[in-house]
């Protein structure tokens, strides 16, 4: 979904009419990028040291059809000053099944934490990207290894965007009624990563607009509208990067790694749903 290009609904608003030109000029700036990405980084051959304190390293997927070049800013900023590591997974674009790509993910992880000496990750992912993650924590046990994953544009509830791309098996898998969703909403008792979503009214390939928060009983969730951006925006726009940075700078509301039961964790702290103006 990263790359998708589907035909935008006419513009009711002014503030809907910015972020469309917004979105237009964010596309053509990663059009020119994309080259850049489209070889698998190669992580380094040897550990580094781990520091005390240090935050866990920050693995990054793409959305669909795109690769990892959309995350140039926010990896800089993440990674700044050398205090968090920050990686990148490309995953194949011939996938067609993003259970396959969530397997993929489980070893690319396991030998991240061999390499930094730690134990738990955080992972961002944007749009398809965050729901491999999401996928690979509430489903194959990742969430014994992910301390935080953070979803840019992710149709959590499934979306029914582009109809006439249904011939895409992995277009099927994000309708709200595919084998993939029905598993995702399947209870997850006390599953140990905290979920922080993003996700913004200007959306044009999330449809319904609301399916990009997470509404799940069992997790630990956090949902933040963003206002006045589109799809691709999300993963660059300065307000929505230090956001994410923050919010993986900050605290978890419960030991790091201790089960949280039924979301309560989120009710009880009053933020299952915060807003960012941007």
């Amino acid at each position: 979904m990263g790359l998708t290009i589907a035909p935008l609904p006419v513009p009711r608003t002014g503030a809907a009419l910015r972020a469309a030109v917004l979105e237009a000029a964010v596309l053509a700036g990663h059009l020119l990028l994309y080259p850049t990405g489209i070889r698998e980084e190669r992580p380094p051959d040897l550990p580094a040291a781990r520091t005390p304190g240090q935050p866990p390293p920050v693995l990054l997927l793409h959305g669909f059809t795109d690769n990892r070049s959309v995350f140039v800013l926010l990896r800089r900023a993440l990674g700044a000053g050398g205090r968090r590591r920050v990686e990148t997974y490309n995953h194949s674009p011939f996938t067609r099944d993003l259970r396959v790509t969530a397997r993929h993910l489980a070893r690319r992880v396991e030998e991240l934490c061999e390499r930094s000496g730690q134990e738990r990750v955080d992972l961002v992912g944007h749009s398809l990207g965050g729901l491999v993650a999401r996928y690979y924590v509430q489903r194959l046990g990742g969430d014994a290894r992910v301390r935080t994953l953070v979803s840019l544009g992710t149709p959590h509830g499934g979306t029914r965007i582009a109809p006439f791309m249904d011939a895409h098996p992995l277009v099927r898998q994000m309708r709200p009624e595919s084998e993939v969703m029905a598993e995702l909403g399947a209870p997850a008792p006390g599953c140990r990563t905290r979920f922080v979503a993003f996700w913004s009214e200007f959306d044009a390939l999330m449809a319904p607009t609301g399916t990009a928060r997470i509404e799940h009983p069992d997790l630990d969730a956090t949902n933040v509208q963003v206002t006045g951006i589109g799809h691709l925006a999300l993963a660059v726009h300065p307000a929505v990067i230090t956001a994410v940075r923050r919010t993986l700078d900050g605290p978890l509301r419960a030991a790091d790694g201790a089960p949280r039961p039924a979301g309560s964790a989120a009710r009880a702290a009053g933020t299952e749903g915060r807003s960012l103006v941007v």
